[in-house]
């Protein structure tokens, strides 16, 4: 069976391993007797959905994307008709390219809110591994 560190479920999830360990004491997450405590892989997974399916904002826009990554813009680098936006969200970096156009009239800059939407036919997944066990 997987499981993870508190520290390793803090990055997977986005918060802090403080916010974690508010989660297990108030038995929202399950540990194993290990020590240090690890969190197991099914029930952290199982935590990580109901986080995403937590009611929306009522000012989200509709869309039929289901991937939503709102963060900071890092970077904004326009070269001719083209621009490639970096947006830090939580521990996810999300770079898109787009028409310099519409990088300047959304006027995306270093410290911008901006949110990356995407939407995919083709995903792929890897596994790190140090995190195999």
């Amino acid at each position: 069976m997987t499981s993870y560190r508190i520290a390793d479920a803090a990055r997977l999830l986005g918060v802090s391993d403080d916010t974690v360990r508010r989660w297990i004491d108030h038995g929202a997450l399950p540990v194993t007797g290990d020590s240090p405590a690890r969190i197991p892989g099914a029930a952290l997974a199982e935590h990580a959905q109901r986080l995403a399916d937590a009611p929306a904002d009522d000012s989200d826009p509709f869309s039929s994307a289901r991937n939503r990554f709102t963060g900071l813009v890092t970077r904004v680098q326009i070269d001719g008709v083209m621009a490639q936006v970096d947006i830090q969200a939580g521990p996810h970096r999300v770079v898109s390219l787009l028409s310099a156009e519409a990088a300047r009239q959304l006027d995306l800059q270093p410290g911008s809110l901006a949110s990356a939407v995407i939407k995919a036919t083709n995903v792929v997944i890897e596994t790190p591994k140090e995190m195999r066990r």
